[in-house]
C-alpha cells in the first residue's frame, strides 16, 4: 500500500467477493462512508479542505492479490476554499469538483481494509 494507508471495515463488500454484486456493494459501501469516511483530504487538488457532502464512487479496477483483494476507486467529491468572506476578499468560500483515486486492499480473511490516495492522484 502506498504511504498514509486509512483503515476501514467494509464487511459487505467482503461477503459479496465472487458474486456479481461485488462492485455496486462496494460502491455503495463506500458513499455510506462518505467524505469523513475516507482519506480524501490527501487526495484534494484544489481546495483547503472536503467538503462534508455526499460522494460519488466509480470502480476503475479489481484484482486478486493473494489473500488480498486490490480495488482502484475513483471518488467524485467537493472541496472549499476558505476565505475570510469579506467584500474585498479575492477568495470566499466556494465549492470545488475534485477527483482522486483510492487504492483499496481488501483482505478476504480479516476484519479490516487498508485505503490510501493513489501516487499521483
Amino acid at each position: 500500500m502506498p504511504e498514509r494507508t486509512f483503515r476501514v471495515r467494509l464487511d459487505k463488500t467482503r461477503q459479496a467477493w465472487g458474486t456479481p454484486d461485488f462492485a455496486e456493494v462496494l460502491k455503495q459501501e463506500l458513499a455510506q462512508l462518505g467524505a469523513g469516511g475516507l482519506p480524501l483530504q490527501q487526495g484534494l487538488s484544489t481546495g483547503n479542505y472536503v467538503a462534508d457532502e455526499p460522494v460519488t464512487v466509480v470502480i476503475n479496477r479489481i484484482a486478486e492479490m493473494g489473500s488480498n483483494i486490490r480495488v482502484t476507486a475513483g471518488v467524485f467529491f467537493r472541496s472549499v476554499i476558505g476565505g475570510c468572506s469579506c467584500t474585498d476578499d479575492p477568495t470566499p468560500a466556494s465549492d470545488i469538483n475534485e477527483y482522486c483515486e483510492l487504492q483499496l486492499d481488501i483482505s478476504r480473511d480479516g476484519e479490516v481494509t487498508e485505503v490510501a490516495p493513489e501516487a499521483g492522484s
